[in-house]
Protein backbone atom coordinates (compact mmCIF):
# COMPACT_ATOMS: atom_id res chain seq x y z
CA UNK A 1 0.00 0.00 0.00
CA UNK A 2 2.44 2.95 -1.09
CA UNK A 3 1.23 6.22 -3.04
CA UNK A 4 2.12 7.02 -6.75
CA UNK A 5 6.02 7.75 -6.74
CA UNK A 6 5.95 10.85 -8.08
CA UNK A 7 3.03 12.25 -5.88
CA UNK A 8 4.85 10.98 -2.51
CA UNK A 9 7.92 12.31 -3.36
CA UNK A 10 6.37 15.98 -4.18
CA UNK A 11 4.73 15.39 -0.83
CA UNK A 12 7.78 14.76 0.98
CA UNK A 13 9.44 17.45 -0.16
CA UNK A 14 6.20 19.93 0.96
CA UNK A 15 6.29 18.12 4.61
CA UNK A 16 10.23 18.94 4.95
CA UNK A 17 10.11 22.36 3.68
CA UNK A 18 6.97 22.76 6.53
CA UNK A 19 8.86 21.08 9.54
CA UNK A 20 11.76 23.85 8.26
CA UNK A 21 9.42 26.58 8.67
CA UNK A 22 10.08 27.58 5.06
CA UNK A 23 7.75 29.58 3.41
CA UNK A 24 9.78 29.78 -0.06
CA UNK A 25 8.50 26.20 -1.38
CA UNK A 26 9.78 26.92 -4.74
CA UNK A 27 13.18 26.80 -3.39
CA UNK A 28 12.62 22.94 -3.72
CA UNK A 29 13.56 20.99 -6.67
CA UNK A 30 10.18 19.66 -6.87
CA UNK A 31 10.23 20.44 -11.16
CA UNK A 32 12.50 17.54 -10.93
CA UNK A 33 9.43 16.03 -9.59
CA UNK A 34 7.17 17.21 -12.27
CA UNK A 35 5.55 19.84 -10.08
CA UNK A 36 5.51 23.81 -9.83
CA UNK A 37 4.67 26.70 -7.52
CA UNK A 38 1.57 29.08 -9.16
CA UNK A 39 -0.66 31.25 -7.72
CA UNK A 40 -4.20 29.50 -9.08
CA UNK A 41 -8.27 31.09 -8.94
CA UNK A 42 -9.76 29.41 -5.90
CA UNK A 43 -13.12 29.42 -7.99
CA UNK A 44 -10.74 26.72 -10.17
CA UNK A 45 -9.98 24.16 -7.38
CA UNK A 46 -12.35 21.56 -6.33
CA UNK A 47 -12.27 19.97 -2.64
CA UNK A 48 -11.31 15.91 -2.07
CA UNK A 49 -14.47 14.37 -2.54
CA UNK A 50 -12.68 11.59 -0.42
CA UNK A 51 -11.90 14.34 2.51
CA UNK A 52 -12.42 12.62 5.91
CA UNK A 53 -12.63 15.57 8.16
CA UNK A 54 -16.07 16.55 8.22
CA UNK A 55 -15.98 18.73 11.54
CA UNK A 56 -14.18 22.26 10.82
CA UNK A 57 -13.70 24.44 13.91
CA UNK A 58 -15.28 27.68 12.97
CA UNK A 59 -13.53 29.68 15.59
CA UNK A 60 -10.38 28.50 14.47
CA UNK A 61 -11.09 28.69 10.70
CA UNK A 62 -11.90 32.62 11.28
CA UNK A 63 -8.42 32.84 12.67
CA UNK A 64 -6.45 31.21 10.13
CA UNK A 65 -8.51 33.04 7.20
CA UNK A 66 -7.91 36.64 9.09
CA UNK A 67 -3.77 35.26 9.42
CA UNK A 68 -3.70 34.78 6.16
CA UNK A 69 -5.59 37.91 5.15
CA UNK A 70 -3.46 40.14 7.32
CA UNK A 71 0.28 38.03 6.21
CA UNK A 72 -0.41 36.03 3.20
CA UNK A 73 -0.73 31.73 3.15
CA UNK A 74 2.73 30.72 4.07
CA UNK A 75 2.02 26.82 3.38
CA UNK A 76 0.86 26.48 -0.55
CA UNK A 77 -1.70 24.14 -0.67
CA UNK A 78 -1.03 20.60 -2.96
CA UNK A 79 -3.15 20.11 -6.54
CA UNK A 80 -3.32 17.93 -9.24
CA UNK A 81 -4.73 19.32 -12.62
CA UNK A 82 -8.38 17.28 -13.24
CA UNK A 83 -10.55 18.20 -16.06
CA UNK A 84 -10.52 21.83 -16.72
CA UNK A 85 -9.36 22.77 -13.36
CA UNK A 86 -7.81 21.17 -10.22
CA UNK A 87 -8.37 18.88 -7.83
CA UNK A 88 -7.04 19.32 -4.15
CA UNK A 89 -4.76 17.21 -2.33
CA UNK A 90 -3.42 18.63 0.64
CA UNK A 91 -4.87 21.82 2.36
CA UNK A 92 -8.83 22.13 3.31
CA UNK A 93 -8.33 24.22 5.97
CA UNK A 94 -5.92 26.67 3.78
CA UNK A 95 -8.78 26.47 0.89
CA UNK A 96 -11.54 27.13 3.48
CA UNK A 97 -9.69 29.95 4.81
CA UNK A 98 -9.38 31.67 1.51
CA UNK A 99 -12.45 31.27 0.41
CA UNK A 100 -14.01 32.92 3.81
CA UNK A 101 -11.05 35.66 3.55
CA UNK A 102 -13.04 36.22 0.37
CA UNK A 103 -9.35 36.05 -1.66
CA UNK A 104 -9.25 35.56 -5.54
CA UNK A 105 -6.43 33.36 -5.64
CA UNK A 106 -4.48 31.23 -3.69
CA UNK A 107 -0.80 30.02 -3.57
CA UNK A 108 -0.36 25.98 -4.49
CA UNK A 109 1.97 23.84 -5.63
CA UNK A 110 0.48 21.87 -8.67
CA UNK A 111 1.79 18.06 -9.38
CA UNK A 112 1.52 16.97 -12.70
CA UNK A 113 0.68 13.61 -12.04
CA UNK A 114 -2.33 11.26 -12.26
CA UNK A 115 -3.85 9.56 -9.30
CA UNK A 116 -7.03 6.85 -8.91
CA UNK A 117 -9.66 7.77 -6.30
CA UNK A 118 -8.13 5.04 -4.18
CA UNK A 119 -5.23 6.79 -4.31
CA UNK A 120 -7.09 9.69 -3.62
CA UNK A 121 -8.62 8.10 -0.87
CA UNK A 122 -5.63 7.04 0.52
CA UNK A 123 -4.10 9.78 0.17
CA UNK A 124 -6.66 12.07 1.97
CA UNK A 125 -7.11 9.56 4.73
CA UNK A 126 -3.18 9.46 5.77
CA UNK A 127 -2.19 12.54 5.51
CA UNK A 128 -5.35 13.76 7.86
CA UNK A 129 -4.43 10.71 10.10
CA UNK A 130 -0.65 11.86 10.37
CA UNK A 131 -1.39 15.63 10.95
CA UNK A 132 -3.63 14.77 13.32
CA UNK A 133 -6.06 16.85 11.79
CA UNK A 134 -9.11 14.25 12.65
CA UNK A 135 -11.46 14.06 15.51
CA UNK A 136 -11.63 10.58 17.30
CA UNK A 137 -14.56 9.35 15.29
CA UNK A 138 -13.10 10.30 11.73
CA UNK A 139 -10.15 8.80 12.69
CA UNK A 140 -11.73 5.26 14.06
CA UNK A 141 -13.74 5.62 10.35
CA UNK A 142 -10.42 6.69 8.15
CA UNK A 143 -8.87 3.56 10.00
CA UNK A 144 -11.98 1.52 8.89
CA UNK A 145 -11.91 2.57 5.50
CA UNK A 146 -8.06 1.72 4.90
CA UNK A 147 -8.54 -1.72 6.60
CA UNK A 148 -11.65 -2.62 4.46
CA UNK A 149 -10.81 -0.95 0.73
CA UNK A 150 -6.94 -2.59 1.03
CA UNK A 151 -7.60 -5.64 2.89
CA UNK A 152 -5.35 -5.29 5.53
CA UNK A 153 -5.13 -5.71 9.31
CA UNK A 154 -4.33 -3.68 12.05
CA UNK A 155 -0.84 -4.61 12.23
CA UNK A 156 -0.20 -3.93 8.65
CA UNK A 157 -2.25 -0.30 9.16
CA UNK A 158 0.27 0.32 11.66
CA UNK A 159 3.49 0.31 9.88
CA UNK A 160 1.18 2.28 7.23
CA UNK A 161 -0.14 5.73 9.66
CA UNK A 162 3.02 5.30 12.03
CA UNK A 163 0.56 4.45 15.34
CA UNK A 164 0.65 1.12 17.47
CA UNK A 165 -1.66 -1.54 16.57
CA UNK A 166 -3.41 -1.18 20.36
CA UNK A 167 -4.29 2.83 19.47
CA UNK A 168 -5.30 2.03 16.15
CA UNK A 169 -7.77 -1.42 17.75
CA UNK A 170 -8.74 1.08 20.44
CA UNK A 171 -9.92 3.69 18.17
CA UNK A 172 -11.78 1.70 15.95
CA UNK A 173 -13.62 0.48 18.95
CA UNK A 174 -15.52 3.62 19.14
CA UNK A 175 -17.45 2.93 15.89
CA UNK A 176 -19.76 0.49 18.53
CA UNK A 177 -20.44 3.25 20.82
CA UNK A 178 -24.12 5.22 20.36
CA UNK A 179 -25.11 7.65 17.47
CA UNK A 180 -25.05 9.99 20.35
CA UNK A 181 -22.08 9.26 22.04
CA UNK A 182 -20.23 9.54 18.95
CA UNK A 183 -21.90 12.88 17.74
CA UNK A 184 -20.56 14.26 21.30
CA UNK A 185 -16.82 13.41 20.44
CA UNK A 186 -17.61 14.62 16.94
CA UNK A 187 -18.52 18.21 18.66
CA UNK A 188 -15.75 18.30 21.18
CA UNK A 189 -18.15 18.18 24.47
CA UNK A 190 -16.22 15.28 25.04
CA UNK A 191 -12.89 13.11 24.99
CA UNK A 192 -11.74 10.16 23.19
CA UNK A 193 -10.50 9.31 26.39
CA UNK A 194 -14.10 9.77 27.71
CA UNK A 195 -15.55 7.72 24.87
CA UNK A 196 -13.02 4.62 25.40
CA UNK A 197 -14.57 3.94 29.12
CA UNK A 198 -17.97 4.23 27.66
CA UNK A 199 -17.31 1.21 25.51
CA UNK A 200 -19.52 -1.87 26.10
CA UNK A 201 -21.95 0.55 27.86
CA UNK A 202 -25.82 -0.15 26.61
CA UNK A 203 -27.00 3.27 25.02
CA UNK A 204 -29.46 4.05 27.42
CA UNK A 205 -26.43 3.87 30.03
CA UNK A 206 -23.70 5.35 27.88
CA UNK A 207 -26.04 8.80 27.61
CA UNK A 208 -26.52 9.60 30.89
CA UNK A 209 -22.93 9.00 31.90
CA UNK A 210 -21.93 11.47 28.99
CA UNK A 211 -25.07 14.00 30.25
CA UNK A 212 -23.23 13.69 33.42
CA UNK A 213 -19.65 14.16 32.19
CA UNK A 214 -20.67 17.19 30.41
CA UNK A 215 -22.93 18.99 32.86
CA UNK A 216 -20.72 18.62 35.74
CA UNK A 217 -17.70 18.86 33.49
CA UNK A 218 -15.94 15.21 35.18
CA UNK A 219 -12.73 14.34 34.57
CA UNK A 220 -11.50 11.21 32.66
CA UNK A 221 -10.85 9.50 35.92
CA UNK A 222 -14.26 10.69 37.44
CA UNK A 223 -16.14 8.87 34.14
CA UNK A 224 -13.83 5.61 34.88
CA UNK A 225 -15.47 5.71 38.49
CA UNK A 226 -19.13 6.44 37.18
CA UNK A 227 -18.94 3.27 34.93
CA UNK A 228 -17.47 0.91 37.53
CA UNK A 229 -20.33 2.11 39.77
CA UNK A 230 -22.08 1.47 37.32
CA UNK A 231 -21.02 -1.67 36.52
CA UNK A 232 -20.76 -3.02 40.10
CA UNK A 233 -24.18 -1.98 40.68
CA UNK A 234 -25.36 -3.88 37.70
CA UNK A 235 -23.66 -7.37 38.84
CA UNK A 236 -25.51 -6.91 42.23
CA UNK A 237 -28.87 -6.27 40.52
CA UNK A 238 -27.94 -9.39 38.45
CA UNK A 239 -26.97 -11.29 41.44
CA UNK A 240 -30.40 -10.59 43.17
CA UNK A 241 -32.18 -11.30 40.02
CA UNK A 242 -30.64 -14.74 40.12
CA UNK A 243 -32.09 -15.48 43.67
CA UNK A 244 -35.86 -14.73 42.46
CA UNK A 245 -38.13 -17.41 44.24
CA UNK A 246 -39.19 -18.48 40.99
CA UNK A 247 -40.71 -21.53 42.77
CA UNK A 248 -42.79 -19.45 45.32
CA UNK A 249 -46.04 -19.75 43.33
CA UNK A 250 -46.03 -24.04 43.25
CA UNK A 251 -45.36 -23.80 46.98
CA UNK A 252 -48.71 -25.77 47.95
CA UNK A 253 -48.16 -28.37 44.76
CA UNK A 254 -44.86 -29.00 45.61
CA UNK A 255 -45.73 -29.79 49.23
CA UNK A 256 -48.95 -32.01 48.13
CA UNK A 257 -47.30 -34.12 45.49
CA UNK A 258 -44.27 -34.94 47.62
CA UNK A 259 -44.85 -37.55 50.80
CA UNK A 260 -41.13 -36.96 51.77
CA UNK A 261 -39.78 -34.27 54.39
CA UNK A 262 -38.88 -31.51 51.91
CA UNK A 263 -37.64 -27.83 52.02
CA UNK A 264 -38.53 -25.62 49.15
CA UNK A 265 -35.90 -23.14 48.26
CA UNK A 266 -35.55 -20.08 45.90
CA UNK A 267 -34.83 -22.37 42.93
CA UNK A 268 -34.91 -25.52 44.56
CA UNK A 269 -35.99 -28.40 46.67
CA UNK A 270 -33.53 -30.11 49.25
CA UNK A 271 -35.74 -33.90 50.28
CA UNK A 272 -34.82 -35.42 53.53
CA UNK A 273 -34.95 -39.03 53.76
CA UNK A 274 -35.59 -40.84 56.95
CA UNK A 275 -34.57 -44.61 55.84
CA UNK A 276 -34.36 -46.58 52.50
CA UNK A 277 -38.12 -47.04 52.35
CA UNK A 278 -38.52 -43.38 51.63
CA UNK A 279 -35.84 -43.82 48.80
CA UNK A 280 -37.47 -46.79 46.93
CA UNK A 281 -40.91 -44.69 47.22
CA UNK A 282 -39.19 -41.82 46.24
CA UNK A 283 -37.66 -43.78 43.06
CA UNK A 284 -41.06 -45.68 42.48
CA UNK A 285 -42.96 -41.63 42.24
CA UNK A 286 -39.97 -40.52 39.67
CA UNK A 287 -41.00 -43.71 37.47
CA UNK A 288 -44.38 -42.86 37.07
CA UNK A 289 -43.60 -39.33 35.98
Amino acid sequence: MALGRGLGDILSEVEEAYEKDLSDIDSFELEAQGAHVEELPVADISPNPFQPRKHFDEAALGELSASIKAHGLLQPIVVIPKGDGYLLVAGERRLRAHKLAKLDTIKAIVADVEIDDIRMRELALIENIQRENLNAIELAHSYAELIEVHKITHDELSSVVHKSRSQITNTIRLLTLSPYAQKQVEKGRISQGHAKVLVGLDHARQKIIIDSIIGQKLSVRDAEKMVKNHKESSSVSEKNNSTENILEKYHEEISHLLPFKHKIKAKSVEISFTDEKDIKNFLRLLKKV
